[in-house]
């Protein structure tokens, strides 16, 4: 959606936790339902409902997974089925490849769009500084509702009610940016094998350091840029 036509859709703001965060009617009538349904779901895995969260994508399963913080790591909380997403394992380069992204992101009080033609939608910040850095092209790239897209990720709007509440409660609760990392498999020693011989290896490498200390602090992890590649 163009810039300026999304300005002039957005509703009100609301002040939460020091915070303004775009909100609609529909928005709020989806918290109203799903919210209290998350929250016992929280309760029962022992886990906090306002608590700051992780997310990250596996292509090859088409899953979203969602974690929360419990201190003094993050716990697994719930998956979620991509309805669908373009263009197959490999990562977004130029404006009209057909591909959706990979790589590490943030998600910011500004990045929610309660009034999108895809029912709800979070735009997940690609370009990064790092695929800025590399020249690659494009904008608008979301997670959002429906089960049909060109470069986003489509979670049919039964999965990006609750993906989207979840994240406008830990913004509201207070935390600033939501990592989401998307990678094309499960980057263990298994699957970089099978994939070794895929043009992609070389950018997958790069990823697999992040992934790697997850799985064993897990703790989301924050990259470095060295050169124009993610460093950890």
């Amino acid at each position: 959606m163009p810039k300026l036509i999304y300005w002039l859709l957005m509703p009100l703001l609301l002040i939460s936790a020091g915070t303004y965060l775009p909100d609609s009617k529909l928005a709020k009538n989806v918290r109203a339902n799903v919210w209290p349904r998350i929250k016992n779901e929280l309760t029962d895995k022992g886990l906090k409902f306002n608590s700051a969260i992780y997310l990250r994508i596996f292509k090859d399963e088409s899953v979203l997974e969602i974690w929360v913080r419990s201190r003094p790591r993050y716990k697994f909380f719930k998956s979620y089925n991509i309805c669908y997403f373009s263009g197959g394992l490999g990562t977004k380069t130029r404006t009209g490849d057909g591909k959706s992204p990979e790589g590490f992101y943030t998600i910011g009080s500004g990045q929610l769009n309660p009034a999108s033609n895809y029912y709800l939608a979070i735009n997940i910040g690609y370009p990064n500084k790092v695929e800025k850095l590399k020249g690659y092209t494009g904008d608008a790239i979301m997670v959002h509702g429906h089960c049909a897209s060109i470069g986003c990720y489509a979670m049919t709007d039964p999965g990006i009610e609750e993906i989207y509440t979840l994240i406008y409660k830990a913004l509201e609760a207070g935390q600033q940016k939501i990592r989401l990392d998307i990678f094309p498999f499960r980057m263990d020693e298994q699957h970089m094998k099978a994939y070794a011989a895929d043009p992609g290896i070389t950018f997958w490498k790069t990823l697999r350091p992040g992934y790697t200390l997850f799985e064993k602090e897990h703790m989301p992890q924050v990259p470095g840029i060295k050169g124009h590649d993610y460093h950890f």
